[in-house]
Protein backbone atom coordinates (compact mmCIF):
# COMPACT_ATOMS: atom_id res chain seq x y z
CA UNK A 1 0.00 0.00 0.00
CA UNK A 2 3.02 2.32 0.27
CA UNK A 3 2.66 3.47 -3.33
CA UNK A 4 -1.13 3.91 -3.14
CA UNK A 5 -2.06 7.36 -1.89
CA UNK A 6 -4.91 9.78 -2.46
CA UNK A 7 -2.44 12.31 -3.83
CA UNK A 8 -1.08 9.91 -6.45
CA UNK A 9 -4.34 8.20 -7.39
CA UNK A 10 -6.73 11.19 -7.28
CA UNK A 11 -5.17 14.62 -6.76
CA UNK A 12 -2.31 14.47 -9.25
CA UNK A 13 -4.41 13.01 -12.10
CA UNK A 14 -7.11 15.64 -11.47
CA UNK A 15 -4.60 18.49 -11.61
CA UNK A 16 -3.18 16.98 -14.80
CA UNK A 17 -6.63 16.84 -16.42
CA UNK A 18 -7.59 20.35 -15.33
CA UNK A 19 -4.41 21.82 -16.76
CA UNK A 20 -3.54 19.62 -19.74
CA UNK A 21 -7.06 19.20 -21.14
CA UNK A 22 -8.15 22.78 -20.56
CA UNK A 23 -9.79 23.21 -23.96
CA UNK A 24 -11.50 19.82 -24.02
CA UNK A 25 -15.04 19.27 -22.78
CA UNK A 26 -15.35 18.04 -19.21
CA UNK A 27 -19.16 17.99 -18.85
CA UNK A 28 -22.35 18.03 -20.85
CA UNK A 29 -25.10 19.20 -18.48
CA UNK A 30 -28.65 20.13 -19.50
CA UNK A 31 -27.66 20.70 -23.10
CA UNK A 32 -24.51 22.76 -22.36
CA UNK A 33 -20.86 21.76 -22.71
CA UNK A 34 -18.30 22.92 -20.11
CA UNK A 35 -14.55 22.69 -20.65
CA UNK A 36 -11.89 21.60 -18.22
CA UNK A 37 -10.77 25.25 -18.07
CA UNK A 38 -14.25 26.29 -16.92
CA UNK A 39 -14.23 23.47 -14.38
CA UNK A 40 -10.79 24.52 -13.11
CA UNK A 41 -11.89 28.15 -12.79
CA UNK A 42 -14.96 27.08 -10.81
CA UNK A 43 -12.83 24.86 -8.56
CA UNK A 44 -10.40 27.67 -7.77
CA UNK A 45 -13.23 30.15 -7.16
CA UNK A 46 -14.85 27.81 -4.64
CA UNK A 47 -11.51 27.08 -2.97
CA UNK A 48 -10.90 30.76 -2.46
CA UNK A 49 -14.38 31.25 -0.97
CA UNK A 50 -14.29 28.35 1.51
CA UNK A 51 -10.85 28.99 3.01
CA UNK A 52 -12.17 31.54 5.49
CA UNK A 53 -15.15 29.30 6.31
CA UNK A 54 -13.19 26.11 6.94
CA UNK A 55 -15.04 23.98 9.57
CA UNK A 56 -13.10 22.47 12.45
CA UNK A 57 -14.46 18.96 11.87
CA UNK A 58 -13.23 18.91 8.27
CA UNK A 59 -16.68 18.11 6.79
CA UNK A 60 -18.89 20.19 4.51
CA UNK A 61 -22.45 19.38 3.49
CA UNK A 62 -23.14 19.63 -0.24
CA UNK A 63 -26.65 19.99 -1.62
CA UNK A 64 -26.13 18.08 -4.86
CA UNK A 65 -27.34 19.66 -8.08
CA UNK A 66 -26.97 18.77 -11.71
CA UNK A 67 -24.59 21.64 -12.47
CA UNK A 68 -20.91 22.41 -12.90
CA UNK A 69 -20.68 24.05 -9.48
CA UNK A 70 -21.64 20.85 -7.65
CA UNK A 71 -18.89 18.79 -9.28
CA UNK A 72 -16.42 21.67 -8.86
CA UNK A 73 -17.33 21.80 -5.16
CA UNK A 74 -16.34 18.16 -4.63
CA UNK A 75 -12.93 18.73 -6.22
CA UNK A 76 -12.43 22.03 -4.37
CA UNK A 77 -13.19 20.40 -1.03
CA UNK A 78 -10.74 17.57 -1.70
CA UNK A 79 -8.05 20.02 -2.79
CA UNK A 80 -8.60 21.93 0.46
CA UNK A 81 -8.28 18.76 2.53
CA UNK A 82 -11.99 18.60 3.38
CA UNK A 83 -14.65 15.89 3.07
CA UNK A 84 -18.12 16.30 1.61
CA UNK A 85 -21.49 14.97 2.77
CA UNK A 86 -23.90 14.95 -0.21
CA UNK A 87 -27.56 15.81 0.34
CA UNK A 88 -30.14 14.74 -2.23
CA UNK A 89 -32.14 17.74 -3.54
CA UNK A 90 -35.35 15.69 -3.85
CA UNK A 91 -35.21 14.11 -0.40
CA UNK A 92 -37.43 15.49 2.38
CA UNK A 93 -36.00 18.51 4.16
CA UNK A 94 -36.36 16.67 7.48
CA UNK A 95 -34.12 13.83 6.28
CA UNK A 96 -31.41 16.22 5.07
CA UNK A 97 -31.58 18.16 8.34
CA UNK A 98 -31.16 14.87 10.18
CA UNK A 99 -27.95 14.25 8.22
CA UNK A 100 -26.56 17.74 8.85
CA UNK A 101 -27.42 17.26 12.51
CA UNK A 102 -25.65 13.89 12.76
CA UNK A 103 -22.49 15.29 11.16
CA UNK A 104 -22.68 18.57 13.11
CA UNK A 105 -22.42 20.46 9.84
CA UNK A 106 -21.19 24.04 10.12
CA UNK A 107 -20.95 24.81 6.39
CA UNK A 108 -23.27 23.87 3.53
CA UNK A 109 -22.49 24.46 -0.15
CA UNK A 110 -25.35 24.72 -2.63
CA UNK A 111 -26.16 26.12 -6.06
CA UNK A 112 -29.80 27.15 -5.53
CA UNK A 113 -30.99 29.86 -3.15
CA UNK A 114 -34.61 28.81 -3.71
CA UNK A 115 -34.27 25.25 -2.49
CA UNK A 116 -36.52 24.48 0.54
CA UNK A 117 -33.58 23.13 2.54
CA UNK A 118 -31.74 26.46 2.33
CA UNK A 119 -34.85 28.24 3.58
CA UNK A 120 -35.04 25.88 6.58
CA UNK A 121 -31.41 26.16 7.63
CA UNK A 122 -30.71 28.03 10.86
CA UNK A 123 -28.14 30.64 9.71
CA UNK A 124 -26.79 30.90 13.25
CA UNK A 125 -25.92 27.19 13.29
CA UNK A 126 -24.93 26.52 9.66
CA UNK A 127 -23.30 28.88 7.21
CA UNK A 128 -24.44 28.47 3.61
CA UNK A 129 -22.51 29.36 0.49
CA UNK A 130 -24.15 29.59 -2.93
CA UNK A 131 -21.47 28.44 -5.36
CA UNK A 132 -23.50 29.58 -8.38
CA UNK A 133 -22.93 33.22 -7.40
CA UNK A 134 -19.16 32.97 -6.95
CA UNK A 135 -16.83 34.58 -9.43
CA UNK A 136 -14.59 32.11 -11.24
CA UNK A 137 -10.91 32.36 -10.41
CA UNK A 138 -8.64 32.54 -13.45
CA UNK A 139 -5.44 31.99 -11.48
CA UNK A 140 -3.22 28.99 -12.16
CA UNK A 141 -4.26 25.76 -10.50
CA UNK A 142 -2.87 25.87 -6.94
CA UNK A 143 -1.38 22.86 -5.21
CA UNK A 144 -3.70 20.82 -3.02
CA UNK A 145 -3.51 21.03 0.76
CA UNK A 146 -1.45 18.17 2.21
CA UNK A 147 -3.92 15.91 4.02
CA UNK A 148 -3.40 12.49 5.69
CA UNK A 149 -4.84 9.52 3.81
CA UNK A 150 -6.78 8.37 6.87
CA UNK A 151 -8.87 11.56 6.82
CA UNK A 152 -12.34 11.41 5.30
CA UNK A 153 -13.09 11.89 1.61
CA UNK A 154 -16.87 11.71 1.98
CA UNK A 155 -19.72 10.28 4.06
CA UNK A 156 -22.66 8.69 2.28
CA UNK A 157 -25.86 8.24 4.24
CA UNK A 158 -27.85 5.14 3.41
CA UNK A 159 -31.22 3.93 4.64
CA UNK A 160 -31.25 2.64 8.19
CA UNK A 161 -33.49 -0.16 9.47
CA UNK A 162 -34.55 2.09 12.36
CA UNK A 163 -35.65 4.85 9.98
CA UNK A 164 -32.59 6.96 10.80
CA UNK A 165 -30.03 7.30 7.97
CA UNK A 166 -26.65 5.76 8.75
CA UNK A 167 -23.44 7.34 7.50
CA UNK A 168 -20.75 5.26 5.76
CA UNK A 169 -17.37 6.94 6.25
CA UNK A 170 -15.01 6.64 3.26
CA UNK A 171 -11.46 7.81 3.80
CA UNK A 172 -9.01 9.12 1.25
CA UNK A 173 -7.11 5.85 1.61
CA UNK A 174 -10.29 3.86 0.85
CA UNK A 175 -10.96 5.85 -2.33
CA UNK A 176 -7.34 5.71 -3.47
CA UNK A 177 -7.27 1.94 -2.98
CA UNK A 178 -10.51 1.61 -4.96
CA UNK A 179 -9.21 3.46 -8.02
CA UNK A 180 -5.96 1.55 -7.86
CA UNK A 181 -8.07 -1.64 -7.97
CA UNK A 182 -10.46 -0.29 -10.61
CA UNK A 183 -7.81 0.48 -13.21
CA UNK A 184 -6.21 -2.93 -12.64
CA UNK A 185 -9.38 -4.71 -13.84
CA UNK A 186 -8.44 -3.71 -17.38
CA UNK A 187 -11.27 -1.19 -17.64
CA UNK A 188 -9.94 1.75 -19.66
CA UNK A 189 -11.00 5.35 -20.35
CA UNK A 190 -9.06 8.08 -22.14
CA UNK A 191 -9.55 11.71 -23.11
CA UNK A 192 -11.50 10.78 -26.24
CA UNK A 193 -14.28 9.08 -24.29
CA UNK A 194 -17.80 10.36 -23.71
CA UNK A 195 -19.07 8.88 -20.45
CA UNK A 196 -22.58 8.51 -19.06
CA UNK A 197 -23.21 9.63 -15.47
CA UNK A 198 -26.59 8.11 -14.63
CA UNK A 199 -26.47 7.96 -10.82
CA UNK A 200 -27.43 10.47 -8.13
CA UNK A 201 -24.49 12.00 -6.28
CA UNK A 202 -25.74 10.53 -3.00
CA UNK A 203 -25.09 7.05 -4.44
CA UNK A 204 -21.51 5.78 -4.51
CA UNK A 205 -21.48 4.53 -8.13
CA UNK A 206 -21.79 8.17 -9.20
CA UNK A 207 -18.28 8.76 -7.84
CA UNK A 208 -16.80 6.09 -10.10
CA UNK A 209 -18.87 7.35 -13.04
CA UNK A 210 -17.74 10.98 -12.97
CA UNK A 211 -14.34 10.68 -11.29
CA UNK A 212 -12.93 7.93 -13.53
CA UNK A 213 -13.75 10.16 -16.50
CA UNK A 214 -12.19 13.27 -14.95
CA UNK A 215 -9.04 11.37 -14.00
CA UNK A 216 -8.52 10.54 -17.68
CA UNK A 217 -9.64 13.81 -19.28
CA UNK A 218 -12.91 12.42 -20.69
CA UNK A 219 -16.28 14.17 -20.98
CA UNK A 220 -19.16 13.33 -18.60
CA UNK A 221 -22.76 13.46 -19.82
CA UNK A 222 -25.20 13.78 -16.92
CA UNK A 223 -28.90 13.05 -16.49
CA UNK A 224 -30.80 15.96 -14.89
CA UNK A 225 -32.94 15.43 -11.80
CA UNK A 226 -36.60 14.95 -12.59
CA UNK A 227 -36.04 13.27 -15.96
CA UNK A 228 -37.19 9.74 -16.83
CA UNK A 229 -33.72 8.26 -16.57
CA UNK A 230 -33.87 5.44 -19.08
CA UNK A 231 -35.41 7.64 -21.76
CA UNK A 232 -32.88 10.42 -21.21
CA UNK A 233 -30.04 7.88 -21.11
CA UNK A 234 -31.17 6.36 -24.41
CA UNK A 235 -31.08 9.77 -26.09
CA UNK A 236 -27.59 10.47 -24.75
CA UNK A 237 -26.33 7.03 -25.79
CA UNK A 238 -27.44 7.48 -29.38
CA UNK A 239 -27.42 11.24 -30.06
CA UNK A 240 -24.11 11.93 -28.30
CA UNK A 241 -22.49 8.61 -29.19
CA UNK A 242 -21.57 7.72 -25.63
CA UNK A 243 -18.54 5.45 -25.47
CA UNK A 244 -18.59 4.37 -21.80
CA UNK A 245 -21.58 3.88 -19.52
CA UNK A 246 -22.26 2.64 -16.00
CA UNK A 247 -25.88 1.61 -15.57
CA UNK A 248 -28.11 -0.41 -13.30
CA UNK A 249 -29.46 -3.55 -15.00
CA UNK A 250 -32.99 -2.25 -14.33
CA UNK A 251 -32.27 0.61 -16.75
CA UNK A 252 -31.59 -1.95 -19.48
CA UNK A 253 -34.75 -3.81 -18.48
CA UNK A 254 -36.77 -0.64 -19.05
CA UNK A 255 -34.97 -0.06 -22.35
CA UNK A 256 -35.32 -3.66 -23.57
CA UNK A 257 -38.69 -3.15 -25.37
CA UNK A 258 -36.86 -0.62 -27.58
CA UNK A 259 -33.71 -2.66 -28.24
CA UNK A 260 -34.91 -3.50 -31.75
CA UNK A 261 -34.93 0.23 -32.52
CA UNK A 262 -31.57 0.94 -30.87
CA UNK A 263 -28.09 0.50 -32.30
CA UNK A 264 -25.43 1.87 -29.96
CA UNK A 265 -22.32 1.27 -32.05
CA UNK A 266 -20.22 3.95 -30.30
CA UNK A 267 -20.36 2.23 -26.89
CA UNK A 268 -17.03 0.56 -26.08
CA UNK A 269 -17.49 -0.29 -22.41
CA UNK A 270 -20.55 -1.00 -20.27
CA UNK A 271 -20.58 -1.35 -16.50
CA UNK A 272 -23.63 -3.09 -15.04
CA UNK A 273 -23.84 -2.48 -11.31
CA UNK A 274 -25.88 -1.46 -8.26
CA UNK A 275 -28.11 -4.56 -8.33
CA UNK A 276 -28.14 -8.19 -9.38
CA UNK A 277 -27.88 -8.58 -13.14
CA UNK A 278 -30.24 -11.04 -14.90
CA UNK A 279 -28.28 -13.10 -17.40
CA UNK A 280 -31.00 -12.78 -20.04
CA UNK A 281 -30.05 -9.11 -20.45
CA UNK A 282 -26.46 -9.81 -21.45
CA UNK A 283 -26.85 -11.18 -24.99
CA UNK A 284 -29.59 -8.65 -25.70
CA UNK A 285 -27.28 -5.76 -24.79
CA UNK A 286 -24.37 -7.29 -26.70
CA UNK A 287 -26.63 -7.32 -29.77
CA UNK A 288 -27.84 -3.76 -29.18
CA UNK A 289 -24.31 -2.45 -28.55
CA UNK A 290 -22.23 -4.56 -30.97
CA UNK A 291 -18.87 -3.04 -30.04
CA UNK A 292 -19.15 -2.96 -26.27
CA UNK A 293 -17.39 -4.91 -23.56
CA UNK A 294 -19.47 -5.64 -20.47
CA UNK A 295 -18.28 -5.63 -16.87
CA UNK A 296 -20.49 -6.71 -13.98
CA UNK A 297 -19.22 -4.85 -10.90
CA UNK A 298 -20.41 -5.63 -7.38
CA UNK A 299 -19.82 -3.86 -4.11
CA UNK A 300 -21.46 -2.47 -0.98
CA UNK A 301 -20.95 1.18 -0.07
CA UNK A 302 -18.93 -0.03 2.93
CA UNK A 303 -16.34 -1.50 0.53
CA UNK A 304 -15.93 1.73 -1.49
CA UNK A 305 -18.02 1.40 -4.63
CA UNK A 306 -16.94 -1.97 -6.12
CA UNK A 307 -15.25 -4.99 -4.54
CA UNK A 308 -15.54 -7.62 -7.28
CA UNK A 309 -15.62 -7.58 -11.07
CA UNK A 310 -16.70 -10.01 -13.77
CA UNK A 311 -15.60 -9.33 -17.37
CA UNK A 312 -18.19 -10.96 -19.61
CA UNK A 313 -17.14 -12.35 -22.97
CA UNK A 314 -19.20 -11.92 -26.11
CA UNK A 315 -20.39 -15.26 -27.42
CA UNK A 316 -19.68 -17.09 -24.15
CA UNK A 317 -22.49 -17.99 -21.73
CA UNK A 318 -21.92 -16.11 -18.46
CA UNK A 319 -21.37 -17.77 -15.14
CA UNK A 320 -24.66 -17.55 -13.29
CA UNK A 321 -26.82 -18.76 -10.41
CA UNK A 322 -30.60 -18.90 -10.79
CA UNK A 323 -30.34 -16.58 -13.78
CA UNK A 324 -28.24 -13.98 -11.94
CA UNK A 325 -24.87 -13.11 -13.44
CA UNK A 326 -21.80 -13.96 -11.36
CA UNK A 327 -20.12 -11.08 -9.52
CA UNK A 328 -16.68 -12.30 -10.51
CA UNK A 329 -13.31 -12.03 -8.80
CA UNK A 330 -12.27 -9.87 -5.85
CA UNK A 331 -10.51 -6.66 -6.89
CA UNK A 332 -6.77 -6.31 -6.40
CA UNK A 333 -7.04 -4.61 -3.00
CA UNK A 334 -9.86 -6.79 -1.67
CA UNK A 335 -9.77 -10.09 0.19
CA UNK A 336 -12.97 -12.16 0.19
CA UNK A 337 -14.08 -15.11 2.29
CA UNK A 338 -17.39 -16.87 2.98
CA UNK A 339 -18.66 -17.68 6.46
CA UNK A 340 -21.47 -19.75 7.95
CA UNK A 341 -24.11 -18.55 10.40
CA UNK A 342 -21.61 -18.88 13.27
CA UNK A 343 -18.93 -16.79 11.55
CA UNK A 344 -16.71 -19.75 10.66
CA UNK A 345 -14.89 -19.61 7.29
CA UNK A 346 -16.29 -22.12 4.80
CA UNK A 347 -14.43 -24.39 2.39
CA UNK A 348 -14.46 -23.64 -1.31
CA UNK A 349 -17.72 -24.61 -2.96
CA UNK A 350 -19.91 -24.03 0.08
CA UNK A 351 -22.53 -21.28 0.16
CA UNK A 352 -22.17 -18.63 2.81
CA UNK A 353 -22.17 -14.94 3.65
CA UNK A 354 -19.60 -12.95 1.69
CA UNK A 355 -17.18 -11.00 3.87
CA UNK A 356 -14.57 -8.56 2.55
CA UNK A 357 -11.45 -6.94 3.94
CA UNK A 358 -8.63 -4.73 2.75
CA UNK A 359 -7.81 -1.03 2.34
CA UNK A 360 -11.08 -0.33 0.48
CA UNK A 361 -13.22 -1.31 3.48
CA UNK A 362 -14.53 1.57 5.58
CA UNK A 363 -13.43 2.04 9.17
CA UNK A 364 -17.09 2.14 10.11
CA UNK A 365 -20.33 4.06 10.37
CA UNK A 366 -20.50 7.64 11.60
CA UNK A 367 -21.05 7.65 15.38
CA UNK A 368 -22.72 4.23 15.34
CA UNK A 369 -20.74 1.78 17.53
CA UNK A 370 -23.60 -0.73 17.81
CA UNK A 371 -23.88 -1.05 14.04
CA UNK A 372 -20.10 -1.24 13.71
CA UNK A 373 -19.94 -4.12 16.18
CA UNK A 374 -22.47 -6.12 14.15
CA UNK A 375 -21.11 -5.32 10.70
CA UNK A 376 -17.36 -5.82 11.24
CA UNK A 377 -15.79 -9.00 12.61
CA UNK A 378 -12.33 -10.51 12.90
CA UNK A 379 -11.85 -13.67 10.85
CA UNK A 380 -8.78 -15.87 10.64
CA UNK A 381 -8.03 -16.91 7.06
CA UNK A 382 -4.96 -19.01 6.17
CA UNK A 383 -3.60 -18.56 9.67
CA UNK A 384 -3.88 -14.77 9.62
CA UNK A 385 -6.56 -12.74 11.35
CA UNK A 386 -8.10 -9.70 9.67
CA UNK A 387 -11.02 -7.30 10.03
CA UNK A 388 -13.85 -8.14 7.62
CA UNK A 389 -17.11 -6.45 6.67
CA UNK A 390 -20.16 -8.71 6.60
CA UNK A 391 -21.96 -7.90 3.35
CA UNK A 392 -25.15 -9.84 4.10
CA UNK A 393 -24.95 -11.40 0.61
CA UNK A 394 -25.17 -15.13 -0.01
CA UNK A 395 -22.44 -16.33 -2.37
CA UNK A 396 -20.54 -19.39 -3.53
CA UNK A 397 -16.92 -19.44 -4.69
CA UNK A 398 -15.98 -21.59 -7.66
CA UNK A 399 -12.62 -23.39 -7.94
CA UNK A 400 -11.25 -20.62 -10.18
CA UNK A 401 -12.14 -17.98 -7.58
CA UNK A 402 -15.22 -16.53 -9.27
CA UNK A 403 -18.10 -15.71 -6.97
CA UNK A 404 -21.69 -16.64 -7.71
CA UNK A 405 -24.41 -14.45 -6.19
CA UNK A 406 -27.57 -15.93 -4.66
CA UNK A 407 -29.16 -12.82 -3.14
CA UNK A 408 -29.37 -11.38 0.32
CA UNK A 409 -29.09 -13.59 3.39
CA UNK A 410 -32.24 -11.92 4.68
CA UNK A 411 -34.01 -12.89 1.46
CA UNK A 412 -33.81 -16.53 2.41
CA UNK A 413 -36.76 -18.12 4.17
CA UNK A 414 -37.73 -21.38 5.80
CA UNK A 415 -40.98 -22.78 4.43
CA UNK A 416 -42.32 -26.00 5.98
CA UNK A 417 -38.82 -26.60 7.34
CA UNK A 418 -37.13 -26.18 3.96
CA UNK A 419 -34.61 -23.40 3.35
CA UNK A 420 -35.78 -21.46 0.29
CA UNK A 421 -33.70 -19.11 -1.83
CA UNK A 422 -36.19 -16.53 -3.01
CA UNK A 423 -33.93 -15.63 -5.94
CA UNK A 424 -34.69 -19.02 -7.49
CA UNK A 425 -38.42 -18.22 -7.51
CA UNK A 426 -37.72 -14.80 -9.04
CA UNK A 427 -35.58 -16.42 -11.74
CA UNK A 428 -38.29 -18.82 -12.89
CA UNK A 429 -40.94 -16.08 -12.77
CA UNK A 430 -38.76 -13.84 -14.96
CA UNK A 431 -38.24 -16.75 -17.35
CA UNK A 432 -42.01 -17.18 -17.68
CA UNK A 433 -42.23 -13.61 -18.97
CA UNK A 434 -39.15 -13.95 -21.17
CA UNK A 435 -37.23 -11.51 -19.00
CA UNK A 436 -39.63 -8.69 -19.86
CA UNK A 437 -40.77 -8.04 -16.28
CA UNK A 438 -38.97 -7.65 -12.96
CA UNK A 439 -40.02 -9.95 -10.13
CA UNK A 440 -39.57 -9.86 -6.35
CA UNK A 441 -40.31 -12.79 -4.05
CA UNK A 442 -40.52 -12.33 -0.30
CA UNK A 443 -41.55 -14.28 2.76
CA UNK A 444 -44.27 -13.07 5.12
CA UNK A 445 -46.33 -14.40 8.00
CA UNK A 446 -50.00 -15.09 7.39
CA UNK A 447 -52.81 -14.55 9.92
CA UNK A 448 -52.04 -17.94 11.49
CA UNK A 449 -48.37 -17.07 11.97
CA UNK A 450 -47.16 -19.41 9.25
CA UNK A 451 -44.54 -18.33 6.71
CA UNK A 452 -45.72 -18.00 3.13
CA UNK A 453 -44.29 -16.53 -0.08
CA UNK A 454 -45.60 -13.53 -1.99
CA UNK A 455 -44.43 -12.85 -5.53
CA UNK A 456 -44.57 -9.33 -6.94
CA UNK A 457 -44.48 -8.86 -10.72
CA UNK A 458 -43.80 -5.47 -12.33
CA UNK A 459 -46.47 -5.70 -15.01
CA UNK A 460 -50.08 -4.71 -15.67
CA UNK A 461 -52.64 -6.74 -13.75
CA UNK A 462 -52.90 -10.24 -15.16
CA UNK A 463 -54.32 -13.66 -14.35
CA UNK A 464 -51.75 -15.33 -12.05
CA UNK A 465 -52.92 -18.86 -12.87
CA UNK A 466 -50.66 -19.49 -15.92
CA UNK A 467 -47.65 -18.20 -13.97
CA UNK A 468 -48.42 -20.44 -11.00
CA UNK A 469 -48.85 -23.43 -13.30
CA UNK A 470 -45.47 -22.71 -14.86
CA UNK A 471 -43.80 -22.37 -11.46
CA UNK A 472 -45.39 -25.65 -10.38
CA UNK A 473 -43.60 -27.33 -13.30
CA UNK A 474 -40.24 -25.96 -12.14
CA UNK A 475 -40.39 -25.81 -8.35
CA UNK A 476 -41.45 -27.99 -5.41
CA UNK A 477 -44.88 -27.23 -3.98
CA UNK A 478 -43.56 -25.43 -0.87
CA UNK A 479 -41.87 -22.84 -3.12
CA UNK A 480 -45.02 -21.88 -5.04
CA UNK A 481 -46.13 -18.37 -3.98
CA UNK A 482 -49.45 -18.21 -2.17
CA UNK A 483 -49.92 -14.68 -3.51
CA UNK A 484 -49.01 -13.21 -6.89
CA UNK A 485 -49.33 -9.42 -6.87
CA UNK A 486 -48.99 -7.25 -9.97
CA UNK A 487 -47.64 -3.70 -9.80
CA UNK A 488 -47.52 -1.29 -12.74
CA UNK A 489 -44.17 -0.01 -11.42
CA UNK A 490 -42.10 -1.07 -8.43
CA UNK A 491 -41.28 1.56 -5.79
CA UNK A 492 -37.59 2.42 -5.58
CA UNK A 493 -35.42 3.69 -2.73
CA UNK A 494 -32.89 6.51 -2.77
CA UNK A 495 -30.30 4.20 -4.33
CA UNK A 496 -32.71 3.50 -7.20
CA UNK A 497 -33.05 -0.13 -6.18
CA UNK A 498 -36.40 -1.86 -5.72
CA UNK A 499 -37.77 -0.82 -2.33
CA UNK A 500 -38.52 -4.25 -0.91
CA UNK A 501 -39.64 -2.80 2.41
CA UNK A 502 -42.33 -0.73 0.68
CA UNK A 503 -43.51 -3.81 -1.21
CA UNK A 504 -43.66 -5.87 1.96
CA UNK A 505 -45.62 -3.17 3.77
CA UNK A 506 -48.25 -3.39 1.01
CA UNK A 507 -48.99 -7.03 1.80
Amino acid sequence: MADISFHNEIIQPLIHSLTCYADRNAFFIKGVFYTYRQLADAVEGIRRAIRSLRPDNGMVALLAGDDLETYASIIALWFEGLAYVPLHPLQPVERNLNITGQTETKLLLHSSQDHPLIKNIDPKAIKTLCTATLAASHTDMADAVATPDDSLAYILFTSGSTGTPKGVCISRRNLAAFFNSFWRTGFAIDCSDRCLQAFDLTFDVSIQAFLSALLRGACIHTIPYGQVKYIYAASLLMEHQITSAAMAPSMLTYLSPYFDQMRVESLRTTILTAEACPTDLIDKWFACAPNTEIYDFYGPTEGTIYCTAYHLKRGQPPLEAHGTTAIGLPLANVKATLIDDDGTPLPQGAKGELCISGPQVTQGYWHNPERNEKAFINIEVDGKGDRFYRTGDLCQQLPDGHLLYFGRIDQQAKIQGYRVELGEIEFHARAFYGGAHRTVAMAYQNASGLTEIALFVEAPTDDPSPLKQYLASKLPSYMIPSQVIFRQQFPTNRSEKVDRMALKQSL
